[in-house]
């Protein structure tokens, strides 16, 4: 290949060489845009995260409130049976005391225990009219004692009715919680799942993003490669030229030495005088041809 060929073919070289170095440099523009893209929904994918943590703290805290209301609610319900089953056994236990109840009474027949008692006190009695009088006494007091677990009963009835109605008051308020509770759970969970599919979306555009700045990055290591490869062949091309250039002056060097020397010769063959460059010339090839 000539000189000329070789600068020809440098000259093509280095152009292509520009386009490429000029194509690296929109690929590196490209791959970094790919990375900061791919960086900004990492830390979007990280927010999203921290509010799916968040909301998943809320909806199991939530949860252990409906947990603990239902613990209650279950408590409330098995003691308002035990009131109610309580208040039934003495429902039928004064229906039994009605049928005895007394036609008296609890005043009148407390009087008459009085007035006997009295008698008993205060009248000279004999012995049968004394233990005929404490037979009456205990006769009243037997239907005293009636009425008695009568108001008994019916004290306990009330207060039980008392009670149950404050526990069903307490159920309604305790089933009100537990339903907003549960609602709130639900919702929470709901949000808690979108965030979850953000963050599921957010990642698979992060690796379509992070896919990308691979593939830019393996055509940029591409492209060095080519750039190496010109680089390298242009730089043969240049040193293959000095060496012709070399070799040329060289050569010229021999052929303007042999015409001097031919020269003198002819110059010194017919008398001539020579010049110290002359002389010079010829002794060192006589000095060079018995070497």
């Amino acid at each position: 290949m000539s000189e000329h060929e070789k600068k020809t073919l440098i000259a093509e070289l280095t152009e292509k060489l520009a386009k490429i170095e000029n194509h690296e440099s929109e690929l590196e523009i490209e791959a970094k845009g790919h990375a900061e893209i791919r960086d900004k929904l990492h830390d979007r994918m990280k927010d999203v995260r921290n509010d799916v943590f968040s909301l998943r703290t809320q909806r199991d805290e939530l949860n252990s409130k409906v947990k603990d209301l239902k613990q209650r609610l279950g408590v409330i319900t098995a003691t308002t049976q035990a009131r109610f089953d309580e208040v039934q056994k003495l429902h039928e236990e004064t229906r039994a005391l009605v049928g005895k109840k007394p036609a008296k009474s609890h005043e009148a027949l407390k009087k008459e225990v009085e007035k006997i008692d009295w008698t008993i006190q205060t009248t000279p009695l004999t012995l049968q009219e004394d233990k005929e009088l404490v037979g009456q006494v205990k006769q009243l007091e037997m239907q005293l004692a009636i009425h008695k677990k009568l108001e008994q009963s019916n004290k306990k009835m009330a207060q039980l009715r008392a009670e149950i109605n404050t526990m069903k008051s307490e159920k309604q308020l305790l089933r009100n919680q537990l339903v907003e509770n549960v609602q709130k759970s639900q919702e929470t969970h709901k949000k808690m799942l979108e965030k979850i599919e953000e963050a599921k979306k957010l990642k698979s555009e992060a690796d379509a993003k992070h896919e990308e700045f691979l593939q830019s990055k393996k055509k940029i290591q591409t492209i060095k490669e080519e750039i190496r490869m010109i680089v390298h062949q242009i730089r043969q091309l240049r040193t293959g030229i000095k060496e012709e250039i070399e070799k040329q002056r060289k050569q010229n060097e021999n052929l303007m030495r042999e015409t001097l020397e031919s020269q003198a010769r002819e110059k010194l063959k017919h008398g001539g005088r020579l010049t110290w460059e002359e002389f010079q010339l010829l002794a060192d090839k006589e000095t060079s041809e018995e070497d």
